[in-house]
């Protein structure tokens, strides 16, 4: 289980990497590029695997955690996953029509996403 925690973690990591890195490329020229609609999809899977990976007690005890999961935390961070998800994927559609992004939209997916990042770790 520990193997798979950390291989979840990892995916985690690297696709909110991705949302957010591409975010910081393309500030000045804002849009929503492939490597930030693949991490969205990834950071949405990941994460919704990893609170059913600490939702479950018997996991939770074999890996020394104490308590219960904080529902909370995770349901805020659902939220602000499914909004990063829903404006990468407008975006990412509208780019790959060659349409033009809105401002507002680009920095929606990146801004967002950095939210995120920040929830988890500060919170």
């Amino acid at each position: 289980m520990e193997f798979l925690h950390s291989l979840l973690v990892a995916g985690h990591i690297v696709s909110a990497a991705a949302i957010v890195g591409g975010w910081f490329v393309r500030f000045k020229q804002p849009t929503v590029t492939t490597s930030q609609w693949i991490g969205a999809i990834g950071m949405l899977l990941t994460g919704l695997a990893l609170a059913t990976l600490v939702s479950i007690p018997s996991v939770r005890e074999s890996m020394g955690w104490e308590g219960s999961a904080n529902h909370m935390k995770l349901g805020v961070k659902l939220v602000i996953g499914a909004v990063v998800f829903v404006a990468a994927l407008i975006g990412h559609r509208k780019a790959s029509r060659d349409v033009p992004v809105p401002t507002g939209l680009a920095h929606a997916v990146g801004g967002m996403g950095l939210v995120n990042i920040l929830v988890a770790t500060l919170w």
